[in-house]
């Protein structure tokens, strides 16, 4: 069976109101919250090729019933966070460290 990849694609608007396209490679629940992995998209094959493929990883949050991403501040939250996103994501995708 020959199944066709389809990326699960994600629009975000910034503060300014500016549209960004994201790909989610990867999302995670704990007891308390959730987050997603995710990394720049785009339709055209040049631009992906020519884009880092950073890792950007970010903490769901509600309010009002809304759900909104958002960077995780504490930094001991998000290293414990991008542990597990590196392990789970490293079968399958190449990820160096740039720190």
């Amino acid at each position: 069976m020959n199944e066709e990849y389809t990326p699960d694609i994600l629009t975000v608007a910034d503060e300014e109101g500016n549209e960004h396209t994201f790909e989610i490679l990867d999302s995670i629940e704990t007891d308390t919250d959730r987050y997603v992995a995710v990394t720049a998209y785009y339709d055209d094959p040049e631009e992906m090729i020519e884009d880092d493929g950073e890792l950007i990883i970010l903490k769901v949050e509600e309010t009002d019933g809304d759900s909104f991403l958002a960077p995780i501040e504490d930094d001991a939250e998000f290293d414990e966070i991008a542990a597990i996103f590196e392990e789970r994501l490293s079968e399958i995708y190449d990820i160096t460290d740039e720190n």
